[in-house]
């Protein structure tokens, strides 16, 4: 019994089979077969189309003709640009059969890998920027103490005042990147505690009351007596002050008294919390890059603020955590609106 058809059929089942985009090529260069994710990732490509036309990549093209040719497996990295970029890393190995060498094209995407570790050095290289600053000053107001201003007690006085400030911005953002990764490692566990979500925003802002009035901020809540939503309490109390604090901080204005209007209502099977001010606003271009961590659309004023440029990156984390959701609207001149639509149940 010739069992040639029944391999044909198992090798069939099993480059079917593969989790990972695959095709073959026959010694004319030419595909002879796709399996389903390879056809789902370039479903224009047929059987019988020369390969030169399904992946416009020389790297690869010249990986295929070498091993087409009597050469052992390659592996080369495939890049596609459009319509957006993904990264590649595709394996070309040989595959001899009765008719001679065909090769066998396998893709496995490392666009996410890539773009976490890239992620990961930004935040390495920011979170020491954001550190060696302060640190600086710290040092040289030291050397400075040790030295030349020893016997000057205004000079004293007046360093160790700003030593403190930069230490406390050292210490928010270590606080701030300490609970972002407790919340990160936490994302996949939706909290479920019942929590008074107006008594969380009525005692954040009963906080930052005296802070409101010093920026010549007036704070305005408007909400129901009491709105239960599954939550963890302390996180909620974080966002409340990150979104309010904010619209504090950058909705003040030097000439004039302004309002920031706080509103907490139940939206369907939601709740929503609404932060309104009146401030310069925000730049559309820096809307959709807000939430991410060291963004600051002002960089000068947020330092000179005491930002961390963290406080948003925390705010999008917790409403993740929540299973909700974050937006922001702003026009230039017409202050900033910051909601967050977190479920009831």
């Amino acid at each position: 019994m010739d069992k040639a058809p029944e391999e044909a059929a198992l090798c069939a089942a099993l480059f079917n089979a593969l989790r990972d985009p695959a095709l073959l090529v026959g010694p004319d260069t030419r595909l002879r077969a796709l399996n389903a994710p390879m056809r789902a990732l370039l479903p224009a490509a047929r059987a019988g189309d020369p390969l030169a036309l399904t992946l416009r990549s020389p790297d690869v093209l010249d990986a295929a003709t070498r091993v087409l040719a009597g050469g052992p497996a390659e592996g080369v990295i495939w890049r596609e640009r459009v319509p957006v970029e993904r990264v590649f890393d595709a394996h070309v190995a040989p595959l001899e059969l009765a008719e001679g060498t065909l090769c066998m094209l396998t893709l496995r995407e490392t666009t996410d890998a890539l773009r976490v570790e890239r992620m990961r050095s930004d935040f390495i290289a920011n979170v020491s920027h954001e550190l060696r600053t302060p640190l600086a000053s710290v040092l040289g107001f030291v050397e400075t103490l040790q030295g030349p201003a020893r016997d000057d007690p205004n000079a004293r006085v007046r360093f160790l005042g700003i030593m403190r400030d930069q230490a406390r911005r050292m210490q928010r953002l270590i606080d701030d990147l300490l609970s972002l990764s407790r919340i990160e490692q936490q994302a996949h566990l939706r909290p479920n505690a019942p929590v008074d979500f107006v008594g969380v925003v009525r005692h954040v802002v009963d906080g930052l009351d005296l802070i409101a009035k010093e920026n010549r901020v007036t704070l305005q809540i408007e909400a129901p007596p009491t709105l239960i939503i599954p939550g963890d309490r302390d996180e909620l109390i974080r966002l409340v002050e990150n979104l309010v604090g904010n619209a504090i901080t950058y909705g003040s204005l030097p000439d004039r008294v302004t309002n920031v209007e706080i509103s907490v209502a139940q939206q369907g099977d939601q709740a929503r919390l609404r932060v309104r001010d009146h401030g310069k606003g925000i730049a559309r271009a820096d809307l959709p890059r807000l939430t991410e961590r060291f963004y600051r659309a002002d960089a000068g004023a947020s330092r000179a603020k005491g930002g961390t440029g963290l406080g948003l990156a925390l705010v999008k984390h917790i409403v993740a955590r929540h299973r909700g959701r974050l937006s922001i609207t702003s026009e230039p001149g017409d202050g900033a609106c910051f909601e967050a639509l977190l479920p009831k149940s």
